[in-house]
């Protein structure tokens, strides 16, 4: 039976009244199969507990914690202002990840979050800072464009026992009224103090060429070296950017470009020069008084576009023309100047270091010295920039510094220097070794005084050996016999790691090993700083020209180390 005749009735409903009615025994069944096969009935909620669920969480809730520490990442990563946790958009979207979650005032993320997420991070690089034994440092000084605020730099680097590179952001605090000798010299001794960092565990500190900060590292104590990249700079504005020719070629260039940098139409009818003459729409570039590496760009990019600036001036105006002569002198620069863009890059790279000096200087005035088939109108100005060069990078040999870093290097050894500095270098490097084992020798007797005879020619073959013998004496020492076999074997290629080759090879030279610790920690340019300022103009913007400088360096701070502690 399916409750009558009617299709209508054919129902589960009807059925099941039907076995109700008659089949008493089969209903009970039915029934009894229904509940084992029925899940388990839940009991519902007591309204309270969803009430609870609807109710914001207290500020002392680990979500609320956990929610607030991200956010304020989420603002020192990115550079977002603190006004970001009023915006609407940012509002409805923590509202819609977590309702729960009731978003704290700006005031709470600058005055509280903010300290609190900088103690962390300070504390984790003090610890790493703690088992470096020998730390570099690089500094500079920066005036923000949008806010009365200069700032001090001080960034470290190090070598840790697994000969992995670290650097981290100590401080970019501000430094108010004259930067005297006497004012950053007392700026280091607080910055120093602060992270507990003893003269002893200085390495070096890389500056700018500036008289005021060679004086203040030597009223401070510690050694310190110019920045490459400025000493190339400087060296080629002496050679090439100094002479009239070049620079009225210079002058004409930046005109050019400054039409179109001002002019939407203008660029815009560039544009449609370029693309009826199937080139790729590119904009020329500016360059920067300060980096002639800027200005370098400026000429190539005016050489890439001489056909559509050709085409553009027949039929429209320009404020100014360059000649044939003044083409073929923008031509000549950037085959010049080449060399040097290319090593600019290469020094300022993030694992270049002091090693990097003696081969790059070498090279580069062998190449100046050599004459080649593009020297055609600029031999004169190639001349005055080698004479710049040797100028500029004067006794870089007689840096210790440099020489023992460069003898450290796999990549180099002693190939850059000639015998006589060869020998130098060498004599430096076991002084190194020596003074880092503490055992100089094992007597304390001062070695034999080399003898100069003067008179016969049998008198000059008795001090030539007189000179090996003292050698071989040397040689006996541990150290020695380490540098020895260390020369003795080949370079590893110029794109291999220094560092590498020292973590594989620390058990077979372990008093290399460690002086290479010591002296390959040294960068050669403070690009460091440099790349720091261009965080600090991204936190000191528009948004937040008003931001004190302390906030400003917390963020500045945080944006350069949170990821160190956050990867470990």
């Amino acid at each position: 039976m399916r409750g009558g005749v009617k299709q209508q009735s054919f129902n589960t409903t009807n059925m099941i009244t039907h076995l109700k009615s008659r089949h008493p025994e089969q209903h009970q069944d039915f029934l009894k199969s229904k509940k084992e096969k029925m899940p388990a009935k839940t009991h519902q909620q007591p309204l309270l507990q969803s009430f609870d669920k609807a109710r914001k969480y207290n500020s002392d809730h680990p979500k609320v914690k956990d929610l607030n520490d991200k956010i304020i990442e989420f603002i020192a990563l990115d550079n977002q202002p603190f006004s970001v946790v009023e915006d609407v958009g940012f509002r409805r979207l923590m509202m819609h990840l977590e309702p729960r979650y009731a978003m704290p005032s700006r005031r709470y993320f600058s005055d509280v979050a903010l300290p609190e997420l900088q103690s962390v991070v300070a504390s984790q690089i003090e610890k790493l800072l703690a088992g470096a034994c020998h730390i570099s440092f690089t500094t500079d000084i920066w005036t923000s464009s949008v806010s009365p605020v200069s700032m001090l730099s001080l960034t470290a680097q190090w070598i840790d026992e697994d000969f992995t590179l670290k650097k981290a952001v100590l401080h970019s605090q501000e430094c108010s009224g004259s930067h005297t000798a006497a004012a950053i010299a007392s700026a280091f001794e607080s910055m120093f103090g602060k992270w507990k960092i003893e003269r002893e565990r200085v390495h070096v500190v890389l500056r700018d060429n500036a008289r005021n900060m060679a004086k203040a590292m030597m009223e401070f104590g510690v050694t310190s070296l110019p920045c490459m990249a400025h000493s190339l700079q400087l060296a080629v504005n002496d050679g090439v950017l100094s002479q009239r020719s070049v620079a009225d070629v210079v002058a004409v260039g930046r005109r050019i470009i400054g039409h179109f940098k001002h002019s939407q139409l203008a660029y815009s009818r560039l544009a449609d020069v370029q693309k009826e003459l199937g080139m790729s729409v590119k904009r020329l570039q500016q360059d920067i008084a300060t980096r002639w590496n800027s200005t370098f760009y400026m000429m190539r990019s005016l050489v890439e576009q001489k056909r559509a600036l050709g085409a553009y001036a027949a039929d429209f105006e320009l404020p100014a023309t360059l000649t044939a002569n003044q083409w073929g002198i923008i031509e000549n620069m950037i085959t010049l100047l080449a060399p040097f863009e290319q090593l600019t890059r290469d020094i300022s790279s993030a694992e270049a270091s002091a090693a990097d000096v003696i081969p790059a200087v070498v090279a580069l005035t062998r190449l100046l010295g050599r004459p080649s088939d593009t020297d055609r109108g600029v031999q004169t100005t190639k001349t005055t920039l080698l004479e710049a060069v040797n100028h500029r990078f004067n006794g870089v040999h007689c840096e210790a510094l440099y020489s023992v870093a460069t003898m450290l290097d796999a990549r180099y050894k002693d190939r850059y220097f000639d015998e006589e500095k060869k020998r130098s270098a060498r004599d430096l490097l076991l002084k190194v070794l020596d003074d880092m084992s503490g055992s100089a020798d094992a007597s304390t007797e001062d070695p034999p005084e080399k003898r100069t005879r003067t008179g016969s020619l049998l008198d000059m073959y008795d001090e030539i050996l007189e000179e090996n013998v003292m050698f071989e004496e040397q040689d006996k020492t541990a150290s020695a016999s380490q540098v020895i076999s260390y020369l003795a074997e080949p370079t590893i290629p110029r794109n291999h790691s220094p560092l590498e080759y020292w973590k594989c090879n620390q058990a077979r030279f372990p008093a290399l090993a460690l002086a290479a610790r010591k002296y390959l920690c040294a960068p050669c340019t403070s690009v460091d700083s440099e790349r720091l300022f261009s965080v600090a103009s991204d936190v000191m913007d528009e948004k937040r020209n008003r931001m004190d400088g302390e906030k400003a360096e917390m963020l500045i701070f945080l944006k350069k180390n949170l990821p160190l502690v956050l990867k470990k």
